[in-house]
């Protein structure tokens, strides 16, 4: 068995994933690096395509710059393309990309204070929605109505406070409309949407708060986890939810009453996380090392 286990490890380093063996009985995680990522903020998982998608904001996260980029990755590990959507490309607008969402053919991409459209298939450039106000646009999320939404994080190139904390709806049209804007959001960052329609939301605050957004702006549920500085957030089959804390390292598994556990831990700098829904495992950046571990779930 342990020659085995070199053998398939020989064979991963070359292809830049290696594999963590875990405690008898424990599923692996493997480990993608060493393939050219560049500040990798957020994965999302096109079901329809069962590919990986992994935003790189290539340096500073405020940055007008013109450089991000969207790589694709296959299931096993294996890089499909580093640069499938390039910002240095003529035609294409991307800064610093971040959250990502899917609707329909449409991949949207938060960068900054605009939201950007590009054909899922192909990485065509669609076009850019921005929106008036916004810092620090974040994550997005998708709505059964095929809108989507994004989190203004509420902060300046320098990373302070500046106010402009929010999250914002975008229709099918392309209309925005405002769902909240406060700064008693407290610097919105991750957001899933609920079974019920209310989105959750997590903070990026050094106490770790979260809680649940009404259509009408309204916080509901509001409760601080084990550990702060949250980023992402997904939600798993049967209302439970995933989330990623870069104060502690790890990945928390949240319950529908609110109960939280650490399921992941040793991952520094865990950014906006995606979950692979086929094979039950969360896909977590390295935003501060340039890798992507993919951990089965416990």
């Amino acid at each position: 068995m342990r020659a085995l286990w070199v053998s398939v490890r020989v064979l991963l380093v070359s292809m830049g994933l290696t594999m963590t063996q875990g405690t008898a009985g424990a599923p692996m995680a493997s480990t993608l690096q060493g393939v050219g990522l560049q500040t990798p903020e957020s994965i999302l998982y096109d079901r329809a395509g069962d590919v990986y998608l992994v935003s790189n904001i290539n340096g500073n996260p405020t940055g007008v710059d013109g450089n991000g980029f969207i790589s694709r990755v296959a299931p096993s590990g294996r890089g499909l393309m580093l640069k499938w959507i390039d910002g240095t490309r003529r035609g294409v607008r991307l800064n610093a990309p971040k959250g990502m969402a899917i609707v329909g053919d449409t991949l949207y991409v938060a960068d900054i204070t605009a939201v950007r459209m590009f054909n899922r298939r192909t990485g065509l450039f669609l076009g850019s929605i921005g929106i008036l106000g916004s810092t620090f646009l974040n994550d997005m999320a998708a709505g059964r109505d095929g809108s989507v939404y994004v989190t203004d994080s509420g902060l300046k190139p320098d990373f302070s406070p500046s106010g402009a904390d929010a999250v914002y709806r975008i229709d099918r049209m392309r209309k925005v409309t405002t769902v909240a804007k406060s700064t008693e959001l407290n610097h919105p960052n991750g957001v899933t949407v609920l079974p019920d329609g209310r989105l959750f939301i997590v903070t990026f605050t050094d106490v770790g708060e979260v809680y649940a957004l009404t259509a009408r702006g309204e916080r509901r549920d509001v409760r601080r986890m084990p550990a702060g500085q949250l980023d992402g957030v997904e939600l798993l089959p049967g209302g439970a939810m995933l989330v990623s804390s870069w104060a502690a390292s790890a990945v928390f598994r949240v319950e529908r009453d609110g109960q939280a556990r650490q399921i992941i831990q040793n991952v520094p700098s865990p950014a906006d996380i995606g979950y692979d829904s086929k094979r039950n495992r969360v896909l977590i950046p390295i935003f501060t090392k340039n890798y992507v571990v993919f951990h089965p779930l416990p």
